[in-house]
């Protein structure tokens, strides 16, 4: 699907359109949430408010101009849409974004302030994403998947390559998984640069979709989704993401909602970092205990979306 000189090549395309993000030390926890030396990798600060924006850039940028003047379509539990929503604006076109019924108010409302059109129905991304896809079929507008499509994966794998960069050291990375289009584009750039490294990804107790996978050695079709966190829930990955996601993903843990939500209001209490619960996947996973690490084991872990303060 993708290799490193596919997210090296995003990575130039998207220079400008998108920031390169801080990696913050997590020092001075009240509480340390594992051993060894964490860092976080802060996508929350993107333009859209998370790491989506990369992927949704690289889509554009690399799109002929006369299917981007049709306008843009996605489906998303959120941050998703805020990415494609801002990237339509940077070309002065329409973009339509179906979302589900438990998608977070506020990111509906900063979609709209992005000047895109939203229509929410459906239980999870599945079943807005098949809304999204009858209205590709109607208008001939230029569909944007949140994970699958290779251009998206490289834009998302940007994020590896930065990290590199900053931490060259790093041992472990541990990435939340909603379809699975961040961790394999990130895994691909890592594991290139250093075949040693750890990838983890994070999903939710009630959408365990990669980790079943992983498990069955093929793509499996969950019979339900009950996350609440719409970012990470999603029914079923794709086969051809599947195919490289195998080959660079060490291990696939999971994790309860509520330990997510736990996390966000530690890195709010810790740091000042408003993040949704996707975005607090990577540390919910390290505090409860569920990656072990060792002493002086340098890790990495992508504060992925940005949330409101935790009340």
């Amino acid at each position: 699907m993708i290799d490193l000189d596919d997210v090296r090549a995003a990575a130039r395309r998207i220079d400008g359109y998108v920031r390169r993000t801080p990696l913050l030390p997590a020092t001075q926890f009240r509480n340390p949430v594992c051993a060894g030396s964490l860092h976080l990798k802060l996508e929350c600060l993107q333009p859209s408010g998370s790491f989506k924006a990369r992927g949704a850039a690289n889509k554009l940028l690399a799109s002929d101009p006369k299917d981007v003047e049709r306008g843009l379509v996605a489906a998303s539990g959120g941050n998703h849409g805020l990415a494609v929503a801002r990237s339509a604006s940077l070309k002065n076109v329409p973009a339509t974004i179906f979302l589900p019924e438990n998608v977070q108010a506020e990111k509906v409302d900063k979609m709209r302030r992005w000047g895109a059109e939203t229509v929410i129905g459906g239980a999870n991304f599945d079943e807005a994403n098949a809304g999204a896809h009858a209205y590709v079929e109607k208008t001939g507008a230029l569909y944007f998947h949140s994970f699958a499509d290779p251009l998206i994966v490289a834009g998302q794998g940007t994020v590896g390559l930065e990290i590199f960069d900053d931490l060259p050291d790093v041992e472990t990375v541990v990435i939340a998984v909603g379809g699975g289009g961040f961790i394999t584009g990130a895994a691909v750039a890592l594991k290139a640069l250093k075949p040693s490294i750890r990838i983890i990804g994070v999903e939710p107790v009630g959408s365990p979709t990669l980790h079943a996978s992983l498990k069955a050695g093929h793509v499996v079709t969950l019979d339900q989704v009950t996350s609440n966190v719409p970012t990470m829930a999603c029914q079923r990955t794709d086969e051809r993401l599947f195919a490289l996601t195998r080959q660079v993903v060490d291990e696939v843990v999971l994790i309860e909602d509520a330990a997510m939500e736990a996390a966000a209001k530690q890195l709010w209490f810790e740091f000042g970092l408003a993040a949704d619960s996707s975005g607090a996947a990577a540390m919910a996973a390290l505090a409860t205990g569920s990656i072990s690490t060792r002493d002086n084991e340098i890790v990495c872990a992508p504060v992925c979306g940005a949330g409101l303060p935790p009340l």
